[in-house]
């Protein structure tokens, strides 16, 4: 299983599906050994061998090496890869940059490791593709049955540990594109993408929205195209979670990243129409994205200030923390493949509103669901939510036990049924 994140160190909602489906993998009989760009020594081994991609060294002298070179069809501007550039040339160009005096020994020359960041950076792509020449070594180096790329960041991996292994591979689709960028797609990325579905042996998909997606705007075969849902762990250690609260009103969360595929400016606009009905509220903005500073202003030209509270990005005990904390959640996304963050406010008896345009909407039953560009009917849902001590309650209780038996060992067996597709396994 090739990821770009694992806990605890993650920056959103995939490396937190990575896990959750690696631990009900587990509990299936299904051993799974997932590999990072960076590990960091802490991630939790008895869920999955964690192997580091960051350890492993590569020889250009393999055959697999020279081929997958020779389909690389893009370049990060700016990095040392230069188009039409071979092994040796590029080599030679690397040493050079680090140093014109140091002599290289022979048989090392063509050896190497290289240095992941494991984040999102300026050279994301170019990661990407040295991501992929590991995996080409890794996939050489264990028994295994079955490949399973996560996202677009490793389908370049799964592509070349195919390549590499002769083995099936199968794609997950955690989102695509088109939600993150809408209409303004990267063609970079498109073709990542496209090209992972075309060479997987089977695609999974977090919701039917997203099939739709993969069907349509990739052109691939819908029978290949599976959907499986996500799923969400129990609150660990809810007895160990302090939650103090200074002051008297009532809390409504937004948890996510701060861009335009999560819509925080929807948010924001219908906070501002709960205010106008009743000043008892706080509204808190959770996480961090290239949006943040453009609502911190939306919310100071509302007047909003002393009611509006911007914690930056949370993780571990202090999601829970704020679901705790809080009295109504929101997501309202432009496009939400799935949506982890609902589940998880539901398991602590947060009632939620979620978007029609959410993955999610398809499977959960105890939320409020609006069109995410209805602010008014989105601040008619949280101020019912806040007001209506018996609708509260309902969605609470009620979409508490839903979630609870949305468990990632049930996920985990949808999974097993498309890896024996793959495998030609009855």
């Amino acid at each position: 299983m090739f990821g770009w994140e694992f806990p605890p160190h993650i920056t959103g909602g995939l490396g937190t599906a990575s896990y959750g489906l690696a631990k009900g993998l587990l509990k299936q009989g299904v051993k799974v050994i997932f590999v990072v760009p960076k590990a960091y020594g802490d991630e939790d081994q008895s869920v999955a061998k964690i192997v580091n991609a960051s350890d492993i060294e590569i020889d250009y002298r393999n055959k697999i090496y020279q081929t997958y070179w020779q389909n690389l069809t893009y370049i990060e501007i700016g990095s040392n890869l230069v188009p039409y550039m071979g092994f040796e040339d590029y080599l030679r160009l690397e040493n050079k940059t680090k140093s014109s005096t140091t002599t290289v020994d022979a048989d090392n020359f063509y050896k190497r490791k290289f240095t992941f960041s494991g984040k999102y950076q300026s050279n994301l792509m170019e990661e990407v593709k040295q991501y992929a020449l590991v995996a080409s070594t890794i996939a050489q180096q264990y028994d295994y049955d079955l490949i399973h790329a996560h996202d677009w960041l490793c389908y370049e991996a799964g592509i070349a540990a195919k390549a590499a292994s002769g083995k099936p591979l199968v794609i997950h689709v955690h989102a695509t594109e088109f939600d993150r960028s809408g209409e303004n797609v990267n063609q970079v990325v498109y073709d990542i993408e496209r090209r992972g579905m075309l060479a997987a042996d089977k695609v999974m998909t977090v919701s039917n929205l997203t099939r739709q997606i993969v069907i349509e705007r990739y052109g691939i075969d819908p029978s290949k195209v599976f959907t499986v849902y996500n799923a969400v762990e129990p609150i660990q250690h809810k007895k160990k979670i302090v939650v103090e609260k200074h002051f008297k009103e009532k809390i409504v969360t937004f948890l996510g990243r701060v861009t335009f595929q999560k819509g925080p400016e929807y948010f924001v606009e219908a906070a501002h129409r709960v205010l106008q009905k009743d000043d008892n509220v706080r509204f808190v903005m959770a996480g961090s994205g290239d949006l943040l500073n453009k609502t911190v202003r939306r919310v100071a030209e509302l007047g909003m200030g002393t009611k509006f509270h911007f914690t930056g990005f949370l993780k571990g005990l202090d999601v829970d923390r704020m679901f705790l904390m809080s009295d109504v959640y929101v997501m309202p996304s432009i496009s939400e493949p799935f949506g982890i963050s609902p589940l998880e406010a539901m398991r602590a008896h947060v009632p939620v509103v979620i978007s029609n345009q959410s993955g999610c909407a398809e499977i959960l039953h105890h939320a409020m669901k609006v069109d995410f560009w209805d602010i008014d009917a989105m601040a008619n849902a949280i101020y019912g939510l806040l007001h209506y001590n018996t609708l509260h309650k309902l969605f609470s209780e009620k979409g508490a036990e839903e979630v609870n038996n949305l468990k990632w060992e049930n996920a985990a067996l949808n999974n097993i049924k498309i890896y024996k597709k793959a495998l030609n396994l009855k």
